[in-house]
């Protein structure tokens, strides 16, 4: 296969126009040439914290419906999906990783497991009736399907939880949490630099005690951002930009099964989720994952920053990959053909994997 006259967007290696040649799934040669392009090539995008979609719940999706998932994402570029759990029983998680297990399709890749072992005061839309402290025991056999856990760094047992990630070669995310800035620092010194839908979750900031939001800017660590113009103000999202930089940010959906369908009343973990006029809430107000397509993001971001192409093919694909250790998110000979044709509005026109 040979994608022709197009503009080329790498992280690294930036924009330019060319051809670029695949053959069995890989990049096997990329050809530079002053031809007028006419369509952008950039890596496939990562959606690493997703809870559903179209109706599909991670906690409760067949592998059949884990597959269906993944094909609604491809369409909106989608090339890595990290379906995300919530704070559940230890049955419930065995579940998952069972039928996750036997799907099988190019877009699945990871799963994520978002707590229990977070803080049940910054439980947000999680299931405050399954958020413990960490114990082996409340997990299932991950099965090497397991790559990013969400935990919050205060919770009683939280080395034994960084030696188990370190064992089973997972990412932990410093997320749900009431942990003092110092947690946060002393997290960032042993590894551990990412945080989940930053700065959500997360004890706030003040002028005398800049708490983990704090932390996260004078430390630099990568944070995943739902950009979905209700998480976040435009505002805010040019302040992560500008001080944390296209390098360290993760662009993420946090989408739940009620993504892509009308309002109506969902369930989140066991728990009633209301979606009106797009907006999904808990019953007391508070927001639940959203509704987010990770196509809609993308050209949120690049309106609020006014970012480059090649600093969004940071933000939507290589940071992610990178912080988990994944060869992709480049558009280079020998990488992985998982790959967005876009038009110049950032509208989807194909994505390859």
């Amino acid at each position: 296969m040979v994608i022709e006259r197009v503009l080329i967007v790498d992280p690294i290696d930036g924009e330019y126009c060319g051809s670029v040649v695949i053959e069995n799934g890989v990049i096997v040669d990329i050809i530079k040439n002053n031809s007028a392009p006419r369509y952008i090539v950039m890596p496939g995008f990562v959606d690493s914290h997703s809870h559903g979609k179209a109706g599909i719940d991670c906690m409760t999706a067949s592998s059949l419906e884990f597959e269906n998932w993944a094909e609604h994402v491809r369409t909106e570029g989608v090339t890595y999906l990290f379906p995300t759990t919530v704070s559940s029983s230890k049955k419930s998680l065995e579940n998952v990783v069972a039928n996750f297990s036997k799907a099988n399709h190019p877009v699945l890749n990871f799963l994520h497991f978002e707590g229990p072992f977070i803080n049940i005061e910054r439980s947000g839309a999680q299931n405050k009736k399954y958020i413990t402290s960490f114990s082996k025991d409340r997990l299932p056999e991950v099965k090497d399907k397991v790559k990013i856990i969400t935990a919050a760094p205060e919770v009683e047992k939280f080395n034994e939880l960084i030696k188990f990630a370190k064992k089973e070669n997972i990412v932990i995310s410093l997320g749900h949490s009431n942990g003092t800035f110092k947690d946060f620092k002393e997290s960032f010194e042993k590894g551990i630099n990412r945080v989940p839908h930053f700065p959500n979750a997360l004890k706030r900031f003040h002028h005398r005690d800049v708490g983990p939001i704090g932390a996260v800017f004078l430390y630099k660590f990568y944070v995943e951002l739902i950009v979905d113009n209700m998480h976040l103000s435009n505002e805010f999202l040019k302040l992560v930009y500008n001080i944390l930089g296209p390098k360290r940010i993760m662009l993420v959906t946090d989408s739940i099964p009620a993504a892509g369908l009308e309002d109506g009343i969902y369930n989140l973990g066991e728990m009633n989720v209301k979606v009106k006029n797009g907006v999904a809430r808990l019953e007391n107000g508070s927001l639940a994952g959203s509704t987010l397509k990770y196509i809609e993001g993308v050209k949120n971001f690049r309106k609020a920053t006014n970012c480059s192409l090649k600093e969004l093919s940071m933000v939507t694909s290589y940071n992610s990959l990178k912080l988990l250790g994944i060869k992709g998110g480049r558009i280079r000979r020998g990488y992985p053909a998982k790959i967005v044709i876009l038009d110049e509005d950032l509208n989807v026109k194909k994505t390859i994997v």
